[in-house]
């Protein structure tokens, strides 16, 4: 278990009215999140998923260490993302709709050969 993942709440729990869980088993958490121009959510935690953009959006990333990203999807889009901790603010005139497919097993340590 990663540090942020210890100590940053996770999605669901932080910000329920926009994440919806729709399906959990012992590997794989799905999640529907939706949301409309100029909300923002507070730091939640999200381990490494498989995300499906249901819609186009434009979103402000922050994360847990202050920096920002910005990105614009089109929907149909499916994008691999890695664990993080963030804030995110639609920025645009569109809502948002993804579906969240959250690994809950911990990504294998590769060892090096010495």
């Amino acid at each position: 278990m990663s540090a942020a993942r210890s100590i940053v709440p996770h999605a669901v729990t932080t910000d329920p009215d926009k994440y919806k869980l729709i399906f959990e088993n012992d590997r794989v958490r799905v999640i529907d999140y939706k949301d409309k121009p100029g909300d923002k959510t507070k730091l939640h935690h999200h381990p490494d998923a498989v995300l499906y953009m249901l819609s186009a959006f434009k979103r402000k990333l922050t994360f847990d260490n202050g920096k920002s990203v910005v990105v614009d999807v089109k929907g149909g889009e499916v994008v691999w993302n890695d664990e993080q901790s963030h804030i995110g603010e639609n920025i645009g005139e569109t809502d948002t709709h993804v579906l969240f497919i959250e690994l809950k097993q911990p990504r294998p340590q590769i060892k090096s050969s010495s």
